[in-house]
């Protein structure tokens, strides 16, 4: 799957309005009711963003030094070796993005 399959899910599974367009300047989709209310989203790179979706759905973090996890209560972790992807915070973001379109894949 690629990260904007990845992002469009997430965003499903956090209930936000979806368009269907994509910012390639900051490598995002774009969210949003209309033509004027859009805004780029991407929690794969920003911190803040990644931590709304993580409380948003409730989901349980691990975060060591050479990676993180994350999941749903109940659900199995899903994690994310820190080297492979650009240190312990992208990491993060990606294993919070990952579980966030698992979920929205099942709605």
């Amino acid at each position: 799957m690629e990260d904007r399959d990845f992002l469009k899910l997430a965003a499903k599974a956090a209930g936000l309005p979806l368009s269907s367009e994509w910012d390639s300047a900051r490598e995002g989709i774009l969210i949003g009711e209309g033509a004027g209310d859009l805004k780029p989203w991407n929690p794969l790179a920003d911190n803040g963003e990644a931590l709304q979706l993580a409380v948003t759905l409730r989901l349980w973090l691990h975060v060591e030094k050479y990676g993180a996890s994350a999941r749903r209560p109940g659900d199995a972790w899903l994690g994310c070796e820190a080297h492979k992807y650009g240190g312990i915070e992208a990491a993060t973001r990606r294993a919070i993005v990952r579980v966030a379109a698992a979920i929205g894949k099942e709605q």
